[in-house]
């Protein structure tokens, strides 16, 4: 199956780390580098910019070219004196938000209120194609179950005003307020799904149907199944990641033999959701299967082996599981950003957007990774994934 993935960036002050409302140039910039309007878009705040990928279908593909517009990005906002960084809350807060010209976008915060000033998250969306409605309905179902194991990997965003929040991922907490959020339900077929999303708009804020915030829902304008659930991503191999993931769970759910598991029930998902947004990898999850707290790396072990037959069927395996062995060495974007604050304070969290924005800190990147992929005939068909200890969930 085919793959798209939308990175959010946010452009910040070096000195205060609060958003720097330069989008507006920086577009231009990048419009003129080759990067058209179609490609790069204009978000919520003049703070904040997307780039919206080609169609992929190879890893190596997109690793190649997330990792230019990075380093395309990252130029033009040196030459701006800003930084520009891949986190899902900024570290300190706009003193004044500066809304984009956009008459959706007022109208959007008209109908939110103060919700709208609030609203300085930045995030990743993964689109994988899906063959019809009614097949991307029955993967909507299948992959609710994983979504908390996808935030909980995605996790990178643990300050706001300047303070820890104790979270590993604020934004997922920070989106809860908004009309539609979280898991999306459970739904019959495609008329059910598009006459319940109907029958929501201009109720709450949910002005039109772009506005539905369930972290996983039909995409209005491509034929994909949208993932919502990540924060954006401080590296190009954490979006990779993602959305290898991401599509092997859809294939997963297309397959064959695929059979259709007893949904978990809506509270628990709803909790377990929120359990992985305060605690990302650092402690216990909700095991996807099983449906009780278990050590994180179980949780990621159980999404590994639902997709490894359609990891290696697309030469991603030896990818994934160099960037999730990455990733449980190097803890997630939150874990990184609060070493970093520790070890040198607004200087660290600095430093580190600015190295990690096009690539690794000395690990497994993307590039490298997708470049060892290999026909691993011989690769086993359960991933043993390392058992962290719990930690203390403080």
């Amino acid at each position: 199956m085919t793959f798209g993935i939308e990175e959010e960036f946010v452009f910040l002050d070096p000195a205060t780390l609060s958003p720097a409302h330069v989008a507006p140039k920086i577009q231009r910039e990048l419009v003129t580098a080759g990067y058209d309007t179609s490609v790069v878009h204009h978000e919520f705040f003049q703070s904040q910019i997307e780039f919206a990928s080609p169609v992929f279908e190879s890893g190596g593909t997109a690793a190649a070219t997330l990792g230019a517009f990075r380093k395309a990005l990252l130029a033009a906002a040196s030459r701006h004196g800003v930084l520009v960084a891949g986190t899902g809350t900024p570290f300190q807060k706009s003193p004044a938000s500066v809304l984009t010209e956009d008459s959706r976008y007022r109208e959007i915060a008209d109908v939110v209120g103060a919700l709208s000033d609030e609203h300085e998250i930045n995030g990743l969306h993964i689109h994988v194609g899906i063959p019809d409605p009614e097949s991307g309905v029955r993967a909507l179902n299948a992959v609710r179950r994983w979504l908390p194991t996808l935030l909980a990997i995605s996790a990178n965003s643990p300050f706001w005003r300047g303070s820890d929040t104790r979270f590993a991922s604020w934004r997922a907490i920070h989106s809860r307020r908004w009309t539609t959020a979280g898991c999306p339900p459970w739904f019959s077929g495609a008329a059910d799904y598009h006459a319940r999303v109907e029958a929501l708009i201009g109720i709450g804020g949910t002005p039109d149907s772009g506005t539905i915030a369930w972290y996983a829902r039909l995409s209005e304008h491509q034929p994909t199944l949208e993932f919502r659930v990540a924060d954006a991503q401080l590296r190009p191999s954490g979006s990779i990641l993602l959305a290898l993931l991401c599509r092997g769970l859809v294939e997963s759910s297309l397959a064959p033999e695929a059979s259709e598991a007893s949904a978990p029930s809506p509270e628990l998902l709803d909790a377990a959701l929120w359990h992985a947004a305060r605690y990302g990898l650092s402690g216990q999850l909700v095991h996807p299967l099983r449906q009780m707290l278990v050590p994180a790396s179980e949780a990621v072990e159980a999404l590994l082996n639902t997709t490894v037959p359609f990891l290696e069927a697309s030469g991603d395996y030896r990818t994934v599981t160099a960037l999730v062995q990455e990733l449980l060495a190097s803890g997630t974007g939150s874990e990184q950003q609060r070493m970093s604050y520790a070890g040198g304070g607004c200087g660290g969290l600095t430093e580190l957007f600015a190295s990690s924005i096009t690539g690794s800190p000395g690990g497994t990147d993307a590039n490298t990774a997708a470049a060892s992929q290999t026909d691993d005939s011989d690769a086993q068909h359960q991933w043993a994934a390392p058992v962290l200890p719990p930690r203390p969930l403080s």
